[in-house]
């Protein structure tokens, strides 16, 4: 699999692509606050591994295994967002770096099952309200 830094790459590109239907490498550093100089290298690393076609000066796109990861690694982040959101661990801030922090921990596996246990959230919402009342003694 990909290092965590190729991950955040790939999440940031999934991003910019879904939101403005392509992405260029300086959007990714500028979404990265990196230079344009270390997004390109990575955009060829990433070609090289075969996530990414890039041409020089014409842009890249994701191949269908890059597209694959870069969904499934946007995944992670919006499951893990989800968890702790719902946990109310912070300002959406707060959250964000938090999930920067552990996202890299989660495989795919386990992350079904996260996924599961926030959408039993969002269904049971007054489950979950009584969960969060009790609060941490009554887990003694």
């Amino acid at each position: 699999m990909s290092t965590p830094s190729q991950e955040d790459y790939l999440e940031a590109i999934w991003v910019l692509t879904d939101e403005k239907g392509y992405a260029r490498v300086a959007d990714l550093a500028e979404r990265l606050q990196i230079s344009p100089a270390s997004a390109s290298k990575m955009v060829r690393r990433l070609h090289d591994a075969g996530l990414l076609t890039y041409e020089r000066y014409r842009g890249f796109s994701f191949t269908p295994q890059g597209r694959r990861t870069g969904r499934l690694l946007y995944a992670r982040h919006q499951i893990l967002e989800r968890l702790l959101t719902q946990l109310a661990l912070g300002s959406r801030e707060d959250i964000y770096r938090i999930v920067e922090g552990i996202e890299h921990h989660f495989d795919v596996t386990r992350l079904e099952q996260i996924g599961r246990l926030v959408s039993y959230i969002d269904e049971h919402p007054d489950w979950w309200a009584k969960y969060l009342d009790a609060g941490p003694d009554s887990l003694h």
